[in-house]
C-alpha cells in the first residue's frame, strides 16, 4: 500500500525529508548527473541505517540482543516505516538514473546511425556503388578452368552398361 506523504513526514526528521524530497518528480529531473550521484549515496546510507535500527529493535524486542537504551524497545514501527520511506525514495532516484541512461543510450545510436548515412552519402557521391568489393585498381573477371575430360562420352557409357552387365550375371550366379 502507497504511504501518504503526512505518514511519510510524520516518520522523518528534517534533513531525511530534504533529500526524500529531492527523489521526487520535478525536483530530480532538475539535478545535474553529479548532484544526483552524491544524493544516491546520501540516500542509501540514510537507508541502510534505518534498516540497520529497525532490525536492531526487533532483536531487541524479541530478546536476541542487549538493549541499547537504558531499556529495550517495545516496537519497530516508526523505524521500519522510516526505512520503507527511504527504500522508496531509493526507487525512484534509481529509476531516474535509469532513464537518463536509457536516454544516453539512444542519443549514442542517433548518432551512430547519422554517421553511418554521412559516410554512405559521401560514398554515393565519389559515384563508388555502395556496399561493392574494391582491390587496387578493380577488381577483375578470372575466368573458371574448365577441366576437358580425354575420355569420349559414348566409351564411358559402354563401360557403365558393361558393369552393369557383369554385376547381373554375379546376382544371378548366387540365386
Amino acid at each position: 500500500m502507497a504511504l501518504t506523504r503526512k505518514e511519510e513526514e510524520r516518520a522523518l526528521n528534517a534533513d531525511e525529508r530534504e533529500v526524500v524530497a529531492q527523489t521526487r518528480h520535478p525536483a530530480v529531473q532538475n539535478l545535474p548527473d553529479d548532484a544526483l550521484d552524491a544524493l544516491l549515496k546520501r540516500l542509501r546510507d540514510l537507508r541502510d541505517k534505518a534498516s540497520s535500527h529497525a532490525n536492531q529493535q526487533r532483536r531487541e524486542m524479541r530478546g536476541k540482543a542487549a538493549p541499547r537504551g537504558a531499556e529495550p524497545s517495545t516496537g519497530n514501527a516508526g523505524s521500519s516505516l522510516k526505512a520503507t520511506v527511504l527504500a522508496t525514495a531509493l526507487k525512484r532516484l534509481n529509476s531516474e538514473i535509469q532513464r537518463r541512461a536509457e536516454i544516453t543510450r539512444n542519443h549514442s545510436l542517433i548518432e551512430n546511425a547519422q554517421r553511418a548515412l554521412h559516410l554512405k552519402m559521401e560514398a554515393q557521391r565519389k559515384n563508388i556503388p555502395f556496399n561493392t568489393r574494391h582491390a587496387g585498381q578493380g577488381m577483375h573477371d578470372i575466368p573458371d578452368k574448365e577441366v576437358v575430360s580425354l575420355i569420349r562420352p559414348a566409351e564411358r557409357g559402354r563401360l557403365r552398361k558393361a558393369s552393369h552387365v557383369a554385376q547381373a550375371k554375379r546376382d544371378a550366379a548366387e540365386k
